[in-house]
């Protein structure tokens, strides 16, 4: 396999050390993977973080469905970041929008101020907004070090096109985090496709290589 940069997206401590062991470059800790993801516990992220060795981000989504998020929920949000930075992790995957389907910038800044110096990846309420090219000057201009995203598709594999046009939007402003559907019989043309720098899975097929494989 080429030597790629690839985020294992997984569901508990032991998820996240077998992808270290198999080659993962960093982790996304979550849960409830069927919903899309959500917060994982306060146990599992402070495990997660003291025992893998790689870096260790954590999605930051309180409930299934929309983006859209009160004032409540904000909060609880940013209760979760704080304890993501208690435990060492290395960053966190967050995202809101608001009812026009555009990026809330509002509640973007107050989780990001939350949130740093951590590193901040914007994850795939990306690809369920109105305008996309909009969105991402939105989600450079407030920072944000990483965009997850499978192109506006429903795959990594459908939007490989529209990823590389991401990508030279982009322009190397923000790490584009190529996710969704990627799989071992996939990626390489989504790579050559898309140059992205990239690529988020949660297939334990893409760890199972020798770390010196993986970048």
């Amino acid at each position: 396999m080429p030597r790629r940069f690839l985020e294992a997206c997984s569901t508990s401590p032991a998820a996240a050390l077998a992808a270290e062991a198999g080659g993962a470059s960093r982790i996304e800790l979550c849960r409830d993977l069927p919903c899309g993801g959500l917060t994982p516990s306060e146990a599992d992220i402070r495990e997660a973080v003291a025992r893998c060795r790689i870096p260790v981000n954590v999605l930051i989504r309180p409930r299934p469905g929309d983006f859209i998020y009160g004032e409540a929920e904000i909060s609880e949000m940013v209760d979760s970041i704080r304890i993501c930075k208690e435990a060492g992790a290395n960053g966190v995957v967050i995202g809101a929008l608001n009812r026009q389907g555009q990026v809330d910038t509002a509640a973007m800044r107050t989780l990001i101020a939350a949130a740093r110096p951590l590193s901040v990846t914007f994850h795939r309420a990306f690809d369920v907004c109105a305008d996309p090219e909009q969105a991402l000057e939105d989600i450079i201009a407030l920072g944000c070090d990483r965009l997850l995203t499978s192109g506006h598709e429903p795959d990594a594999y459908a939007g490989r096109f529209r990823l590389a046009e991401i990508v030279r939007r982009a322009a190397g402003r923000i790490v584009i985090l190529a996710g969704c559907g990627i799989r071992d019989w996939n990626i390489d043309e989504i790579a050559a496709a898309s140059g992205a720098p990239e690529y988020h899975s949660s297939s334990m097929t893409l760890f199972r290589s020798s770390p010196s494989e993986v970048l």
